[in-house]
């Protein structure tokens, strides 16, 4: 397990390295997930009439998937504190869900992955229908063939507004996201 702590406005001091190794780092020890690198970043906002100023901010990276979670409290231990609360939540979850469905299904990812390679999107053409004052970030994703179950335990443990996969049964690309009335909604490719 690689842990790296950094700041943002402030300096590390080593009793917070040590706190986030104690509090983050034992929490993903206890899951025994290998391999797992954790990237904490603590901040502290100085503008007084902000509430809570610390922010806790925690990306975990396991065997190609992402867990984030971020914190604000009163005091950076606070956040702290919380934030690794979160992390065992979703590691438990990740644990639980992802770690069995994974081993059971590898051999059918890989299967379907050599099968199907046709149905691209056509992403150049949507771009050039943009102006290039509207676009305030560009982000390139690969793509992996998934089922749609797979898919909502991937935007969950994100923690995203949206999260885009390929459908390992259809071979299209779709795009998952919550629905106001607590569901999930999908949209696909025609």
């Amino acid at each position: 397990m690689e842990l790296t702590v950094s700041g943002r406005g402030f300096n590390v001091t080593d009793w917070m390295r040590e706190y986030c190794d104690e509090k983050i780092g034992n929490a993903a020890r206890v899951f025994n997930i290998d391999p797992l690198t954790i990237d904490i970043v603590l901040g502290l906002e100085k503008n007084p009439a902000n509430p809570v100023p610390a922010r806790c901010e925690v990306t975990l990276r396991a065997q190609g998937h992402v867990i984030h979670v971020e914190e604000f409290e009163e005091e950076i231990h606070a956040a702290i504190d919380v934030a690794a609360a979160k992390v065992t939540r979703q590691l438990r979850k990740y644990k639980t869900r992802v770690m069995d469905k994974k081993i059971l299904t590898q051999e059918r990812e890989a299967q379907r992955a050599v099968e199907g390679a046709g149905g691209e999107l056509d992403i150049e053409a949507l771009m050039d229908d943009l102006s290039e004052e509207d676009i305030v970030r560009t982000k390139e994703i690969e793509l992996t063939p998934m089922t749609k179950d797979e898919a909502i335990i991937e935007f969950d443990l994100l923690g995203h507004d949206f999260y885009m996969f390929k459908d390992a049964d259809t071979n299209k690309v779709c795009v998952l996201y919550q629905r106001v009335d607590g569901g999930y909604g999908l949209i696909t490719e025609k």
